[in-house]
């Protein structure tokens, strides 16, 4: 099970956050990379201002993609920078998160139920994830078919590292085992996308 915390806000918290995606139409003023640097630490560095549209900044990547978490504990906040609240923690590296927009040196985030919300750049990495879904157990299995080997049973909530994708299926690495498991049994990669090792 994917686990996090959640805190509740008032509307007016979240009102803010929207407020603040009005800038994201600026054009970009120079490009960067995520998933570099230290921890959580580093949001101090440069917070990005809402109310400035020539403070976005866009790391010339596409948006929306996927990434995974850096760390144990990610700050997700209301919006794009530390003068807003921490709305909820992340608790498990390597769990993918889509970005769904940038501003500045933030990332606005959605998790596999839908939840969204701005982290800082240095708290996510490039590498890929998924998270098995659905009710029930799925089967990894040796091959890129139905008729292939089991591996394992993975439990629905169960996070793997993101090794390639092709056609209808995906592998995966998942507690000492690599095998393959069909696209449509997880979350982290979009349906048509080819993903390499």
């Amino acid at each position: 099970m994917v686990r996090f915390l959640r805190h509740a806000l008032p509307v007016g918290v979240m009102v803010l956050a929207f407020a603040a995606l009005s800038c994201l139409a600026a054009p970009p003023s120079h490009a960067g990379t995520d998933g570099t640097g230290g921890g959580d630490q580093q949001e101090t560095e440069q917070q990005g201002d809402a109310s400035h549209p020539d403070a976005v900044v866009r790391s010339g990547l596409p948006v929306p993609r996927f990434v995974t978490l850096r760390s144990n504990e990610v700050n997700v906040r209301t919006g794009p920078g530390v003068r807003y609240p921490v709305e909820w923690v992340f608790v498990k590296a390597g769990m993918p998160v889509e970005i769904t927009a940038e501003f500045d040196t933030w990332r606005r985030i959605r998790d596999v139920e839908g939840t969204q919300g701005w982290v800082h750049q240095s708290t996510l990495s490039g590498r890929r994830g998924i998270v098995v879904t659905g009710q029930q157990l799925r089967t990894l299995r040796r091959d890129a078919t139905t008729t292939a080997e089991a591996v394992a049973q993975l439990d629905p909530g169960v996070i793997a590292k993101l090794r390639k994708c092709k056609g209808g299926w995906c592998q995966v690495d998942v507690g000492g085992f690599r095998g393959w498991l069909q696209r449509d049994e997880v979350w982290g990669v979009y349906p048509k996308e080819e993903v390499g090792e």
